[in-house]
């Protein structure tokens, strides 16, 4: 069986050698570069299967690679950087960044990551819903939008999954309640307004001008079709 190849960038010599052995250790083999030149040459003649790339390289920066990968491959790109300011880690998931890690790290919550970016590649589609800019898996509990994670917890996801599954239906608080809830749980109205506010607020912190539930009046919510 043909190991899945990681291909590294990243200028510090100690972290490049933890992540390497790292990622070799699970299995995976791995190619290194220390600076940004030639990078996206070698992605375009070798096809590794993950690219994990550091923010802040010499010659050519993370971001600039991204975008040049971007307008070839949808190889999958963990960004990583010492730099912690929200505009950045923006900015690289909106060059197509899959998912993005700050230093200082734990090398097994890396090799965790990179575990979780190829699971989602390869899930059989029956575990995948789609809708317009949506994408859903099921059994890992991550929802995306436009390839960017919307970090929803255990119950907006299901209470997402619940409209994504049924788009344009109306569902009163209580339908939703039933769906998605133990029966022996207490639960209000409330609840639900305030897990609803959270997912519209978390798909406009990544798309401000999308807003697809929508309430109807006296009875409830639905997606919009």
């Amino acid at each position: 069986m043909t190991k899945q190849k990681i291909l590294i960038v990243e200028d510090e010599k100690n972290i490049a050698e933890v992540l390497i052995a790292y990622s070799q250790q699970q299995g995976y083999s791995t190619e290194y570069f220390n600076t940004g030149n030639g990078v996206v040459s070698f992605v375009k003649n070798n096809q590794p299967d993950l690219i994990l790339l550091d923010l802040m390289i010499p010659h050519i920066d993370g971001l600039t690679i991204c975008k040049q990968v971007r307008s070839f491959s949808s190889i999958p790109i963990i960004m990583v950087t010492a730099k912690r300011e929200e505009l950045d880690r923006l900015q690289g998931l909106e060059l197509g960044a899959d998912d993005y890690i700050c230093k200082p790290f734990s090398p097994k919550e890396v090799m965790a990551r990179i575990k979780a970016v190829l699971r989602r590649l390869s899930q059989p589609k029956n575990n995948v819903v789609s809708y317009g800019e949506f994408e859903l898996f099921k059994d890992d509990y991550v929802a995306l939008v436009h390839g960017k994670s919307l970090a929803l917890t255990a119950v907006e996801f299901k209470i997402f999954l619940l409209f994504i599954s049924h788009v344009g239906r109306v569902f009163s608080r209580e339908d939703i309640i039933n769906s998605v809830y133990n029966h022996t749980v207490e639960i209000s109205d409330r609840n639900i307004d305030n897990h609803i506010k959270n997912i519209r607020k978390k798909i406009n912190d990544i798309k401000s001008d999308l807003n697809p539930i929508t309430a109807v009046y006296g009875v409830g919510y639905k997606l919009n079709g």
